[in-house]
Parts: C-alpha cells; structure tokens; sequence
C-alpha cells in the first residue's frame, strides 16, 4: 500500500504550533451511514480536513445498513468504518443480523468515538400526527430498517419507554436509513429514528409534515429501565443540536456515542495508530465543520466503551497519557468476551444445528452466562 508522509502545524489553546507528523494512504476509504446522514456529513468534513492538511483523499462510501458498512471492511476492501453501535457493538456480539450463518461474532476495534453529548439518538415523529409522548405511537407507522439492527433496536427501546411493542405499531419496512426518512416526509410512515442532527431530520422538519422528538423523562425510572432493558448504551441526555433543537434550550431524550470510527483485530497498529493521530490532531480543522462534530474530541472518549479499542489507538493514547491501567483491564476483558463468543460461535459450526437462529441464540446466552459475563439481547 502506498503511503504519504504528511506533515502540519497544530495549534495548541496556548497559541503554540508544534509541527506533527503522520503516515496514511494518500487514498482511503471509510464506508459510513447513508447520505444526509450525520455520520456520513462529519465523515465528509474530516476528509476534506486530511485533504487540506495532508493532500490525503478520503472516500465515504454510504451504506443503507449495518451489513452493508461493515462487509466492506471485514473483506479489506476499506480501512475503516464510521459506523453506530450496530456495526460496533451488535458485530461484536454476533446479535441480530450479525447472528446469522455467514456472519458471526466479528473482532471489532475501535479507533475513536464521537460523544458529543450535544446530540440525541431517538425517534423521531411527524409533527402532524399529534404524537407527544412515545406512548402515542400505538397503532401508528414505525420505520424498520432492513438489515440494520441497531436502528430497529433503538426504535424497540423507545417503544417500550412508552410501554409499547413492535406488535402494538404498524411496522413499515425500508431498505435505508435515508428511505425511512423520505418515507416520513411523504407520509409513508409516521415516526424513523436518527440522530438529532442528521441532515434527513432538518430536511423533515422543513417538509410539510414537521418533526417532533417526543421527549425522555429521565426521573421515570421504570420507563428509562424499560428502554435500556432492550438497548443497554441509551443514556438520558439534553441535546442542544438538532432539527427543531438549535437556538433552544434543549431536548430532553437520550442518546449514545455515533459514529464509531472502527477497525478490526486484523487491522494494521501503525495504521490505525496514525489515523488515530491524525483524527485527534486534525481535530481543530474539522469541529464546527458539521452539526455535532465536536464530539471527536480526545477529552469526550470514553475510555471504557462496550467495544475494546485497537492496539493502534492505545498506543496513541498512551502517548497522549489519557490511557490508565483500568482502561487497558476493562479492555483486556472486553477482548476475553469477544474470544468466549468466538469459541461459542465455532464450537456451534461443528455441530451444523438444523435451526441455526434458534441454536445460536441459545448457545450464545449460555456461552456468556458460563463465562460470567453480562448477557445482553
């Protein structure tokens, strides 16, 4: 792989400029959400960050669902992915979509996260429908995004906040995140989740329907218990960016880090070492360059996440010295998880069950419980 040694200034709060050097493809590639996304528009905005610092040219290949972002990686066919929890996470855990035969649990790592804190990852609902609480969306059109669990599983979290099932809405199939969107616009559904800040949620809210984000009590115990039964990583958080949220003081709902910028195990240290250096020191060329960016900030990463990091990014870190000995632990045991899952998944192979949906789900839970380790999904 041919690579190209660039080399900037960065300039420090305290008006310093140190020269910094980093070593990346002069091409890349990163698959991210679909169009008009958030993910796909901060994706967009550091490229051109690496093209203006660095001559490097990034592609954002767009991608309708979890599968389709992260198949590209998994065969090499680019170096990372700017992804959500479902092809971070729900890889990892060989769940959903990424439960079925060809699939399995996948040895993601992660390079960086965005955890702005300034967005909210929910549903969002037709301001024409007079929906106000999710409550209010028993009978009514709920987007379902065809190979994306970790949209569909965010939907059934906020669902049953509300006290409501799949099988109390009227499930509408799409075949991406942006078709659920234009769906709401057109009146082909009545509620598609997003982030606040995605440019398909500005487009709503300008559209002849309106948008509205019914709101997350976080005093509501049993129903914030309800909703991270079935999605562990929501968080209540007040957003301050986003479709109908800008200039005011907030919403109140919930939301996770997105994107994850991701690798694999099998992914080169050095190359992720340096991506990870150029992401954290480029940073000043990107924020503010599209909504919600800021959250790529080395001082927003959380340290121990749901996914290990790569070897890569803790080498950076610990350069950086935002690495700790728990860190490297809670690291250490987020690997083991993912070998016990593995171990599950091939030990299952060789059995070759008749029904293999029903047999991996089964082997899996046990796998973890054996383990002692948390079972989720």
């Amino acid at each position: 792989m041919r690579h190209a040694i660039a080399s900037f200034a960065v300039l420090l709060t305290s008006g310093a400029a140190i020269a910094q050097d980093f070593e990346l493809p002069g091409q890349m590639s990163w698959t991210a959400y679909d169009t008009g996304s958030a993910g796909y528009n901060q994706a967009v905005a550091i490229g051109a960050a690496l093209q203006d610092a660095a001559g490097i040219n990034l592609r954002v290949l767009p991608g309708k669902n979890d599968i389709s972002r992260t198949e590209p990686l998994r065969q090499g066919r680019v170096e990372f992915s700017a992804t959500g929890v479902g092809g971070s996470f729900m890889a990892q855990e060989g769940a959903f979509e990424f439960g079925a035969e060809n699939w399995g649990p996948q040895p993601i790592r992660v390079l960086l996260a965005n955890n702005g804190g300034a967005i909210n990852l929910t549903v969002g609902v037709a301001g024409d429908e007079g929906i106000e609480t999710f409550a209010d969306l028993a009978g009514k059109r709920v987007a379902y995004i065809v190979g994306a669990p970790a949209l569909n599983v965010n939907t059934e979290a906020y669902l049953a906040y509300g006290g409501l099932t799949w099988d109390d809405v009227e499930r509408v199939e799409f075949g991406g995140f942006g078709a659920s969107w234009t769906g709401l616009v057109e009146d082909e559904v009545d509620a598609a989740f997003a982030a606040t800040n995605s440019g398909n949620a500005y487009e709503a809210a300008a559209g002849p329907r309106g948008l509205f984000w019914p709101p997350i009590d976080a005093e509501d115990t049993e129903a914030v218990e309800r909703m991270q039964a079935i999605a562990p990583f929501l968080v209540p958080n007040t957003a301050t960016v986003g479709a109908t949220i800008d200039g005011t003081d907030g919403y109140a709902g919930a939301g996770y880090a997105y994107p994850v910028l991701i690798a694999t195990d099998e992914t080169d240290a050095d190359l992720a070492y340096n991506m990870t250096k150029a992401m954290v020191e480029l940073f000043p060329q990107y924020d503010g360059k599209a909504p919600g960016i800021a959250g790529w900030a080395l001082d927003k990463q959380d340290m121990q996440w749901v996914v290990p990091y790569h070897e890569g990014a803790i080498r950076y870190f610990e350069e950086a010295g935002v690495w700790s000995d728990e860190a490297q632990t809670h690291n250490d045991d987020l690997i083991v998880r993912q070998e016990v899952l593995t171990a599950a998944w091939e030990a299952l192979q060789e059995e070759s069950p008749a029904d293999w949906d029903a047999a991996w789900a089964e082997r899996r839970r046990e796998a973890l419980a054996q383990a002692g380790l948390d079972v989720v999904f």
